[in-house]
Formats: structure tokens, C-alpha cells, sequence
């Protein structure tokens, strides 16, 4: 059975020269980045040629990157490192669970927490930043771009916002790099997160962009591994991977190749929309990354659609991976004002570097035949056509 692979967002898949790179270190260089013998200084010398090359990714000093085990430990990372009891944060209302969840906890150590809404098109509104401002707040979350829509937000006025309040500013941007230029200074962040993974990178290793002069509270104690701020022997072949991904990365943004990407999501969101009747793009009319459409398909439930596509061939999602099987609708589409029946009833399509226009034609193929199918079984779309 022919396989397409629409779920990017969630995981992509590791790029051959990514591997190779990892390998090398896996069968050659085994030594442990702290030691000060030949083995140990070869192998920290690969580890900072990948800070560096995620630094020029990033557009950073090469010592303002701290590696971690992934986005998750990065946002964490930097809300516990920065806030305390007394202290305000400002988040939104779409934040990716590992902001949402560290704000909630937060809020049981004595911090208060704002959460901002969001437009019909899953945008914040600066200036609902500005008037959640209060004497007290230490830290501003936003993420750059959205995983279930990818509706990019306006972090760059929200950085200006941060920095006429002293405030620390910090940006998920775990879906945005590699996908759109990403500048620490053009944006204004002291903090900004990103993982290997999600730019064909391994799984299990990330970085968080931490500006010179901001001080965290580190999460792990330990040796002095990340210049004290990350305790642990470093995952040398992870951290020579993302290095790796980060090259590759800066080099896609530099020719067509997201440019290809969103001519092919294009042309799926215009095709599903002509070919099945009851469907919208959520968050269309928003500025997004290139690689991601969020398709509402009235009257189907969303999973069962995942599952039917799933047999025939297709990957696509309900939304975030991490809640993956969840019974309450998404949190960012209802944020966005979508009914719990419509947030249900949505699919994200996102592609990656390794999809082509035939795997295109094979979706536009298979979801019109299999909608219809689920929409014969439903009693809502038949009483309602």
C-alpha cells in the first residue's frame, strides 16, 4: 500500500544528511564533551559547531544557545526560570500545552497568569497585550506560529510592546523555524524555543535562545554543562543532528523550497474546498506558515475521518499529537470561536520537505471519497442536506 505522510507538525521525518551526520559521532566520535582529552575536546568540538550553526539559524551569538531535550523543556525552561510567586505572566489562549500547562502550574506557585484571546482568524491583538500589562508582570509568552493552524502571530510588535514595559519576552517558535526567516533581534525576544524534530531533525534534543544577560533559574542541577544553565552530559549525536537540521534549514529558507511547500498546501486547501461542500480553512485569512491548513469538514467527526484515511494510506491529525485521543475539542479552535462540533470535525494537513505534488494528488484523491462515505453514515449532514 502506497504511504503519504501529511502529519509534520507532529514529527518529521529524520533527512538522510542529518543521519549521516549522527552516525559519524554514533560509530566515531564517543567521547564525553567534558572530558580535556583528545576524544572529549573532538567531540565538543562538534557540539559547538552545531551551537553555531543554530545560532546563524536563529540569528544569536553561538553562547545564547542552550541545548535541551526538546520544545517542551525549552518553554518550561523558560517560564520557571524567569517567573516567581507574586510575579504576572501574559500567555494566549492557543498556546501549545507546554506553555499552557507550565502557566496553570505556575499559577500554583503564587503567580497570577493572563491568558489573551485570540480573532476568528487565531490572531492576538498586541494591544490586548498592552492592557494586560500590569506593575508586576516579569514575562510575556506568545508562540510565532500556531501547530494546529499555523497562524503566525505579531511577535515583533508584542517584542516592541515587551521592551517599552522592561518585560521579558519569551516566543515558542517550535513551528516557525525552518519554515519562515526567524531573527531573535528583528522579533525583540530575550527567550525563544525550537526542537530538532520538527525541521527533520531527531527527536529528543531542542535549544532555547536565552539573549545575553537574562538569568534563569536552571530546572536541573548538576555539573556545569551549558555554561551552568542545563546540568547533564550533553545527547552529542541529538545535539550534531538538530546541527545539522539547522543547516539544512537555513538553506531551504534561502531557495524555493518553502515556496514549493506552499504552493502544494495551496493547492490542497483550493481543491478540498471546490471538491467538498460544508469545509473552510481555518485561519485562512491570517498570515501562516507555509506548510500547514487546518480544514474544517462539517458533519464528520474528525478522528473517525483520521482513522478512514489512515487505512487508505493517508497521515493527517485532529490537531497536536500530544493530544492525540483527547476528549474535549481542541482548545485553539474554540479559542477561535469554532463550535466543539466544528473544532471536532477539523483536519490539519502538513506537509514536509519529503512530499511532492503526487502526494497531493493522492490526498485530493482520497479525502472527497472518503468525506462522503462518513457523511452518508451521518444523521446530522443527511437531516441537515
Amino acid at each position: 500500500m502506497r504511504r503519504v505522510y501529511f502529519d509534520n507538525n507532529a514529527t518529521t521525518p529524520l533527512l538522510p544528511e542529518v543521519f549521516a551526520a549522527m552516525e559519524a559521532i554514533y560509530r566515531e566520535h564517543f567521547g564525553n564533551a567534558s572530558s580535556i582529552h583528545h576524544h572529549g575536546q573532538e567531540t565538543r568540538a562538534a557540539v559547538e559547531r552545531a551551537r553555531e550553526s543554530v545560532a546563524v539559524l536563529l540569528g544569536c551569538r553561538p553562547a545564547e544557545v542552550v541545548f535541551t531535550s526538546g520544545g517542551t523543556e525549552a518553554d518550561n525552561f523558560a517560564l520557571f526560570g524567569l517567573a516567581r510567586s507574586g510575579q504576572h505572566v501574559i500567555s494566549s489562549s492557543i498556546e501549545h500545552h507546554a506553555v499552557m500547562n507550565a502557566c496553570e502550574h505556575l499559577k500554583t506557585r503564587g503567580c497570577e497568569v493572563t491568558f489573551v484571546p485570540v480573532d476568528g482568524n487565531g490572531q492576538v491583538d498586541p494591544q490586548d497585550v498592552r492592557r494586560a500589562l500590569r506593575p508586576n508582570t516579569k514575562l510575556i509568552s506568545i508562540m510565532m506560529a500556531n501547530n494546529e493552524t499555523g497562524v503566525l502571530q505579531p511577535v515583533e510588535e508584542i517584542g516592541k510592546l515587551a521592551a517599552e514595559a522592561d518585560v521579558y519576552f519569551h516566543t515558542d517558535a517550535v513551528q516557525a523555524v525552518g519554515k519562515v526567516a526567524v531573527d531573535v533581534n528583528k522579533i525583540g525576544c530575550d527567550l525563544l524555543s525550537l526542537s530538532s524534530h520538527k525541521i527533520h531533525g531527531p527527536q529528543g534534543v531542542g535549544a532555547l535562545y536565552v539573549r545575553k544577560g537574562t538569568i534563569l533559574q536552571p530546572m536541573m542541577y548538576g555539573g556545569r554543562h551549558e555554561r551552568s544553565r542545563r546540568a547533564g552530559t550533553e545527547n552529542v549525536p541529538g545535539i550534531v543532528g538538530l546541527g545539522r537540521a539547522a543547516e539544512l534549514a537555513r538553506n531551504g529558507l534561502g531557495n524555493s523550497e518553502m515556496a514549493r511547500l506552499a504552493g502544494l498546501r495551496d493547492r490542497l486547501e483550493k481543491t478540498l474546498l471546490a471538491a467538498v461542500d460544508a469545509t473552510r480553512v481555518n485561519g485562512r485569512n491570517a498570515p501562516r506558515v507555509p506548510n500547514t491548513s487546518s480544514i474544517c469538514f462539517d458533519s464528520i467527526e474528525g478522528e473517525a475521518l483520521v482513522i478512514a484515511l489512515d487505512l487508505k494510506g493517508l497521515a493527517v491529525s485532529t490537531g497536536a499529537a500530544c493530544s492525540s485521543g483527547a476528549i474535549e475539542p481542541s482548545h485553539v479552535l474554540t479559542a477561535m470561536g469554532l463550535s466543539p462540533d466544528q473544532a471536532r470535525a477539523s483536519l490539519r494537513f502538513s506537509l514536509g520537505k519529503q512530499n511532492t505534488a503526487e502526494d497531493v494528488d493522492f490526498a485530493l484523491d482520497l479525502v472527497p471519497q472518503t468525506v462522503a462515505r462518513l457523511r452518508e453514515l451521518s444523521p446530522v449532514y443527511n437531516r441537515s442536506h
